[in-house]
């Protein structure tokens, strides 16, 4: 698995909170605050989970990319990034 894409949406969505332009989706999110990006990433864990019980394959990738984007962003808000998340994966399987 390739985490480059992962690594370039990082970067971007850094980009987006640290420069905030007007017109960005990102920039709008995070103006909205900590809950808000919070409740984005609940709603897209939610209708992900929902995907999955429909069986629905199309639908499941199209919210876990929502899911995956949304958790990035409360990610770089946060301070942290998926990269460190990679590492506690990386770490949890050596100890395996």
């Amino acid at each position: 698995m390739k985490n480059e894409t992962l690594e370039i949406l990082s970067e971007i969505v850094k980009k987006r909170i640290k420069e905030m332009p007007k017109n960005s989706y990102i920039s709008k999110l995070v103006r909205k605050g900590k809950v808000k990006i919070a409740n984005k990433v609940g709603e897209e864990a939610v209708e992900t989970v929902s995907a999955f019980l429909a069986q629905e394959k199309y639908e499941l990738l199209e919210e876990s990319a929502d899911l995956i984007f949304h958790l990035i962003v409360l990610l770089e808000y946060s301070g942290s990034s998926f990269e460190d998340v990679i590492k506690v994966l990386e770490k949890r399987m050596e100890d395996d």
